[in-house]
């Protein structure tokens, strides 16, 4: 279980390269590093493998030796930056009260993060050495990620090359659409997770092999909470708000939009259909990111996606 959003173990985490077929897993035990950011979760809060039973005397005071026995299960994976919060030692003393563990989770959950941190700069690093222009697109489930980038695929792959690393849970439904687009694409499959993290962006990299001076957009997992805690390596993070879900969304889920660079505005040709105001959601997303830039646009009609090109082109001039 990860103690800093509460989603399951990595170990179903796996990639699949469309354009190969090949498939490597990214569990646990599999990702660069040794990065366990996802430990399961029990009262001593360590990661085990196999079990195995040892005993513990201990002298009460009374006279009396009692012996307890405990049953442990270790993993073999003890490399200086795995994230153990204490040591189990053979001989310790056990007191008789509870155990306060809210500093160790609140000191694992600074390391997590220090860590993806740390990788996410490797990331940024290798992009801006290839003046690649890499975008994190996040969303609620269904606001139209896959179709907007499969529509910027089709129109803007002949101008520039576009690569994409596709995030869900399950499924390698949308890399194929994706690819079917046009563009070479590494599905990532998060298993229980409900976030990328940066080593899964650094080996789809490897994977992936984008040229000097392309794009690669990152379509994390569906969800409005962990995508925000976790930085890629990306450039900016384009979130995207469809109008079926309410304009005030930007004040329900504030670190998302805090972390955003720009929000675009999806299906608006459903308005005459739906209780939603454009400038409302505006305005209520730079309530809690005044510098948050908005776009509106209809992927299925085309209405104000040039705009969403002219961004893209500002950028990427940024950068080449």
């Amino acid at each position: 279980m990860c103690v800093t959003c509460g989603c399951g173990s990595k170990a179903e985490a796996r990639m699949m390269n469309l354009q190969t077929g090949a498939e490597l897993p990214l569990g646990d035990n599999h990702a660069d590093d040794h990065v366990h950011a996802h430990a399961h979760h029990h009262d001593h809060r360590h990661q085990h493998g196999h079990a195995h039973e040892h005993s513990h005397a201990h002298d009460h005071g009374d006279g009396n030796v009692h012996e307890h026995r405990h049953s442990h299960s270790h993993d073999h994976h003890h490399a200086d930056d795995e994230l153990h919060d204490h040591e189990h030692h053979d001989h310790h003393h056990h007191g008789h009260g509870g155990h306060d563990h809210t500093t160790s989770v609140v000191d694992l959950e600074a390391r997590i993060l220090a860590k993806n941190d740390q990788l996410a700069t490797r990331n940024r690093g290798w992009f801006e050495g290839r003046e690649i222009l890499a975008l994190n697109i996040v969303s609620s489930p269904g606001a139209g990620k896959t179709t907007l980038l499969e529509r910027t695929i089709r129109d803007l792959k002949d101008e520039l090359p576009i690569f994409v690393i596709e995030g869900d849970q399950a499924t390698v439904n949308d890399g194929e659409r994706i690819r079917a687009a046009g563009a070479a694409t590494v599905q990532i499959n998060t298993g229980a997770g409900c976030h990328l993290e940066a080593d899964m962006i650094a080996r789809g990299l490897d994977e992936l092999k984008p040229q000097v001076g392309s794009m690669v957009l990152i379509e994390n997992v569906g969800n409005l909470v962990c995508p925000a805690l976790f930085d890629l390596g990306e450039r900016a993070k384009v979130i995207v708000l469809s109008v079926a879900e309410g304009d005030d969304k930007p004040l329900k889920y504030p670190h998302m939009f805090q972390a955003a660079d720009l929000m675009i505005v999806n299906k608006t040709d459903l308005l005459p259909y739906v209780d939603f105001d454009v400038d409302t959601a505006i305005a209520n997303a730079r309530k809690v990111n005044p510098s948050i830039q908005a776009i509106s646009l209809s992927v299925r009609t085309g209405d104000g996606m040039a705009a969403w090109y002219e961004w893209l082109r500002d950028h990427r001039g940024e950068i080449v």
